[in-house]
């Protein structure tokens, strides 16, 4: 795949600001299956360090409320003035099961790399998400997952990076959870194209969780992870 809007970003100013696989380029390939269009309202939901939020507001003039539970929205407004997009992005700090805003008020809720940690049980899409969300609204998430679920145990060369909390599904395992759903219809799961290369640049990056993840990448080997996509509307 040909990153023509990803390209255009520094690389210095992303690989110091990334906190999983290139969020930018797996934004940029999930936006290519969804229409978004200028001055709709979107919810950044796990935006970490705000990039996915720049990206959002730059390549499609929306104004975006990006949310996050670990970074301060004082550190990522200063980023958003940086690019003097502060007028187009709202920083706010919230947990997902606590979300400050009115039924109805986004036009789309997109998620990268994050809604594994808190969107995997049963009932948190129909009571959290959807709720927000205008009718035929669109719900756009991608995340970390595995080409096909483990059955009966983790594979001996992955226990020692694997940890309680990584959430790693299929698209098979996603595609049921949100089919179940009384409040949207889905109409994409599906593995991305820029697996590879989101991780290649995330586990390039002196971030200490990068250092982590290469030893990690490099006993995978391409054997058991992808990189999910999920689309749907509201009902």
């Amino acid at each position: 795949m040909i990153f023509t809007k990803s390209n255009k970003y520094d690389k210095d100013f992303l690989m110091k600001n990334m906190m999983g696989p290139n969020c930018i380029k797996i934004l940029e390939e999930l936006t290519s299956k969804i229409k978004l269009e200028k001055g709709m309202r979107i919810l950044d939901l796990g935006c970490g360090k705000g990039i996915s939020s720049i990206f959002l507001a730059k390549e499609f003039d929306a104004t975006v409320f990006a949310t996050d539970l670990w970074i301060e929205p004082t550190e990522n407004y200063k980023r958003f003035k940086e690019f003097k997009l502060d007028d187009k992005i709202f920083p706010i700090q919230a947990e997902a099961h606590e979300l400050p805003y009115a039924e109805g008020f986004f036009d789309a809720v997109i998620s990268i790399d994050s809604y594994h940690y808190f969107g995997n049980k049963e009932g948190f899409l129909d009571n959290h998400i959807s709720p927000l969300v205008k009718e035929g609204g669109i719900l756009a998430m991608a995340m970390p997952g595995l080409k096909e679920d483990f059955v009966d145990c983790i594979p001996d060369e992955l226990i020692p990076f694997w940890q309680d909390n990584m959430n790693f599904h299929s698209i098979t395992w996603w595609n049921k959870l949100w089919s179940e759903s009384e409040s949207v219809i889905v109409e994409k799961c599906e593995a991305l194209n820029c697996h590879d290369e989101a991780w290649k640049d995330w586990i390039n990056c002196d971030n200490s969780y990068a250092i982590n993840d290469k030893k990690m990448m490099e006993v995978e080997n391409g054997k058991y992870f992808n990189t999910i996509s999920l689309i749907a509307r509201t009902k």
